[in-house]
Parts: structure tokens; sequence; C-alpha cells
């Protein structure tokens, strides 16, 4: 771990904090990497992995390196999903995976804003 952060509990952190390490689940399984900019979704699934404490990083994230890092995931779902329609129903499989990335990149409230 880096010698700059604090272990806060889920209660205390709150979205656009920045993970100081890895984070593993009970079992050691990597569920989120180094630098991983929180969002409400990610925060909401800990408890489901038995997570009760987060190595934060003690900077706090500019609004600006927020945004940065959402057109970040925003451009790198439109990549990898250049080839679907998404205003098309007739590949449902494919939207509903992309509604299910961008939930996770985005955050719930601001994929619906995106799409």
């Amino acid at each position: 771990m880096t010698s700059n952060y604090h272990q806060l509990t889920l209660a205390e952190v709150r979205p656009g904090m920045v993970l100081s390490d890895v984070l593993l689940d009970v079992q050691g399984h990597v569920l989120l990497p180094q630098g991983t900019t929180l969002t409400e979704a990610m925060l909401a699934l800990m408890p489901r992995h038995g997570i009760a404490v987060l190595p934060i990083l003690k900077e706090e994230v500019s609004p600006e390196a927020v945004q940065a890092t959402l057109a970040h995931h925003e451009a790198r779902i439109a990549h990898l999903f250049r080839k679907n329609d998404p205003d098309s129903d007739s590949d449902w499989a494919t939207a509903l995976l992309r509604r299910f990335v961008s939930d996770f990149r985005l955050g719930p409230q601001e994929a619906a804003e995106h799409e």
C-alpha cells in the first residue's frame, strides 16, 4: 500500500474518492485496481463482497479530474460498442451489455444522461 492513504468505513466513503491500493474480496480476488475513482454503483456493491473498510488516497480528486475520468470512460464505451446502434431493438443483448457497462463505469445517473 502507499503511505499516503487512510482507511475509511463505507459510510465515510463518497463517490469520487480514489482507492490507494488494489481492492480484494475475502477470497483474494481483485475487485478494483489501485487508483480507481469510486462511483455510487461501486460503493453499493461493496457489502455484497464483504467489504467494510476501504483504503482511500488522502488527496482529494479535483472535479476536473473526475470529469476527465468520466469523459475517458464515455469514450471507451463508445469505442467498445461502436458497431452497436443503441436505438435498434434488433440486438437487445448488446444493448443490455452496453447499459450494464455504462452503469458500472459512469454510475446509473450519469449513464442515463448519456443514452
